[in-house]
């Protein structure tokens, strides 16, 4: 009997519970069971060789890394080399891939992207909007939809790449999301989150600055406001074309 082959998933979160709620938050937004999502976890132990073919698209989750840090440790250089391996690896197969978050600076990095604290943004729920290009992973999601974003760097200007495509802006960081070639997507912000998961993940880091102690509360109280089913169907749309 054939099975379906399991999305890659590549974690760099140290905390047991941070690693958990990642994996069953992506899960949750793509529909599909927890099962069908195999993690690495390259906070423990090195990512090995991996077989594309293996898999039905890789997933790069969020991260306490950042590439621009000027001090890196050991940990995070072997991380960063064994992710940029991998997506170059994707981008030049035109293998499907999804990056969130700390994945755009990743996918942004491997095409010569140049990143900047500029665009960095509070911790919280925001509102995009998409550009003119169809894309079938972004489907029928509306022109402005709700998201969730939480960084300290972003892309602040793109390379003259033809095969780049702008997807997603915002007001405060402007590249939000974009493709690589047909089937190579970072986003900005997280699709995998809803307000449960964008407050467990804002109390785990409470103390790492992704949001300033006087607006602490109120962010979590505000992403209760906003409606993430538009966001979510990014990831459901990303798992229904891929899964093989």
């Amino acid at each position: 009997m054939t099975t379906s082959r399991p999305f890659l998933l590549l974690s760099t979160r140290p905390e047991d519970e941070a690693a958990a709620e990642e994996l069953e938050s992506f899960a949750n937004a793509m529909l599909v069971s927890a099962t069908s999502i195999e993690q690495r976890r390259l906070d423990q132990t090195e990512l090995g060789d991996v077989n594309l073919d293996d898999y039905s698209a890789v997933l790069l989750g969020g991260s306490p890394f950042n590439n621009m840090e000027l001090m890196k440790s050991p940990l995070q250089l072997r991380v960063e080399r064994e992710i940029g391996t991998l997506v170059a690896e994707c981008i030049d197969r035109d293998f499907p891939l999804l990056g969130a978050c700390y994945g755009i600076g990743a996918i942004g990095t491997a095409i010569g992207a140049r990143l900047s604290d500029r665009y960095a943004e509070e911790a919280g729920p925001v509102t995009v909007t998409r550009t003119d290009e169809h894309d079938d992973v972004l489907g029928d999601t509306p022109a402005q939809f709700d998201t969730i974003v939480g960084h300290k760097e972003a892309i602040a200007q793109m390379p003259g790449d033809p095969r780049i495509t702008t997807l997603v802006t915002g007001e405060a960081c402007p590249t939000q999301m974009f493709r690589v070639r047909q089937h190579v997507y970072a986003t900005q912000f997280h699709p995998e989150l809803t307000a449960e998961a964008l407050e467990f993940r804002l109390r785990l880091y409470a103390h790492h600055g992704y949001t300033s102690t006087e607006t602490f509360e109120s962010q979590i109280a505000k992403g209760y406001d906003y409606d993430y089913s538009a966001n979510n169907a990014i990831l459901a749309n990303f798992a229904a074309r891929y899964r093989r």
